[in-house]
C-alpha cells in the first residue's frame, strides 16, 4: 500500500498558501493559491493526493481538522444538508464535497493516518517544505513579504501579528494542532478558596458553556491549560464536562510538588485525562526566584501558542495585569475577560 504524506501552509486568513503531497523525494506534487486559508490548503493536499494516486493508499496528514472531518463529522454534515450542529453552513464545503466523494469512491482501498507536525518525521518535513515553497511563491507574486518565512532569514516581527502567530506554530513543534482556546486567570485565593464553593462552581459552569458554544462552530477546538490551581484547572474540568479535548501544558517536572494531597490527586487525574501533554522544561526550579521565572516563560509560551483566550479575572488582582497586557497585545479581540 502506497503511503502518501500531505500538508498545507498559509500566511494570513485569507492569504497566500500552498499545498503538497509526496510519497518520496521523487514522487510528489504541490500547488497553491494567492488568497486562501490553512484549512483549505490542508484539504486540497489530501484531495490531490487521492486523485493522483490510484490503487491502495494510506494518506498521512498532520491536520486533525481534515482527519476528523473525513472519519467523524462528515456523516452528520451530509445527513444535515451540509449544516453544522449550530445550523451554520459547513465551511470549505466546496472542497469537502469532492474530497468526501473521492474518499467514498476509494473506501475499500484507502485509509487515513495522523502524524504530529514538525516532530522530525522526514516525510512530514518534506511536504511541509514543499507547501511553504508554494506559499512563498504566491506571497511574492502578490508583493507580500517573506521576511518572516521559515528559512527566509528575516525577523519574525517583520510580519503582521496574524502571520507571526502562524509562523511560530510552524517553527515550534510543541504547539498542538487544532484551534487552541487558552484558559488562564485567578488562583484559588481569588475564587473563594481551595475547597469547593459557589464561586468555583459558577466559573466552571460559565467556562463549560463558552467552550460548548465555541465547539459548535469550531470543529477542531482544543482547550489549552497549564493546570495551575484556580482558573486553569477549572478550564480543564469545564472541557471534560463539555466533551471537548484539552491540552495540559506542564512548565516543568513535579509542577504539583507543593500541592496538598487532594489537590495533587486532582492535578494528576486531569493530566491523565488530557488529550495531549506538553512539557516545556526538563529541570525543576530550585527556589522561588527560579519558579517565578519558569512560570513567566510558561505564560509567554501559552499566550504565544493560543488562537483565542479566556482570562478569568476580576480586573482588581494586579498580579494578572502583565498577563492581561501580554494576551491583549497578542490576541486583541480574541481575548475575553470572564468575571468570576
Amino acid at each position: 500500500m502506497l503511503r502518501v504524506y500531505t500538508d498545507g501552509a498559509c500566511s494570513g486568513n485569507p492569504g497566500p498558501g500552498g499545498w503538497a503531497w509526496a510519497s518520496s523525494k521523487d514522487h510528489f506534487d504541490s500547488g497553491g493559491d494567492p488568497a486562501t486559508t490553512n484549512n483549505k490548503m490542508e484539504l486540497m493536499a489530501v484531495l490531490r493526493a487521492i486523485e493522483s494516486n490510484p490503487g491502495p493508499l494510506t494518506v498521512v496528514m498532520d491536520s486533525t481538522y481534515v482527519k476528523d472531518g473525513l472519519e467523524k463529522w462528515s456523516v452528520n454534515w451530509i445527513r444535515n444538508g451540509w449544516m453544522t450542529r449550530s445550523k451554520e453552513p459547513v465551511k470549505n464545503r466546496e472542497i469537502w464535497e469532492p474530497l468526501i466523494a473521492a474518499r467514498d469512491a476509494r473506501r475499500d482501498e484507502s485509509r487515513f493516518e495522523w502524524v504530529k507536525g514538525h516532530c522530525g518525521d522526514p516525510m512530514n518535513d518534506l511536504v511541509d517544505e514543499l507547501a511553504v515553497v508554494q506559499r512563498d511563491l504566491f506571497r511574492a507574486s502578490i508583493g507580500g513579504t517573506v521576511a518572516g518565512a521559515k528559512g527566509g532569514g528575516g525577523k519574525l516581527t517583520d510580519l503582521p501579528p496574524e502571520e507571526q502567530r502562524a509562523e511560530r506554530r510552524a517553527r515550534d513543534g510543541r504547539i498542538p494542532g487544532g484551534h487552541l482556546l487558552l484558559v488562564m486567570g485567578l488562583t484559588p485565593d481569588g475564587l473563594g478558596g481551595w475547597d469547593p464553593n459557589p464561586t468555583t462552581d459558577k466559573v466552571r459552569d460559565e467556562l463549560r458553556q463558552i467552550i460548548e458554544a465555541q465547539a459548535a462552530y469550531t470543529p477542531d477546538l482544543k482547550v489549552l491549560t497549564g493546570l495551575r490551581p484556580g482558573a486553569e484547572l477549572l478550564g480543564a474540568e469545564a472541557a471534560v464536562l463539555a466533551d471537548v479535548p484539552y491540552v495540559a501544558v506542564l512548565g516543568f517536572p513535579d509542577q504539583d510538588r507543593n500541592l496538598k494531597p487532594p489537590s495533587r490527586a486532582r492535578f494528576a487525574d486531569l493530566v491523565s485525562r488530557a488529550d495531549e501533554v506538553v512539557r516545556l522544561e526538563k529541570k525543576s526550579p530550585k527556589d522561588r526566584d527560579e519558579f517565578i521565572k519558569a512560570m513567566r516563560r510558561r505564560d509567554v509560551w501559552l499566550s504565544t501558542a493560543a488562537d483565542e483566550a479566556l482570562l478569568v479575572w476580576d480586573e482588581v488582582d494586579d498580579r494578572l495585569d502583565r498577563l492581561h497586557a501580554d494576551l491583549d497585545a497578542r490576541l486583541g479581540e480574541r481575548l475575553v475577560v470572564l468575571h468570576p
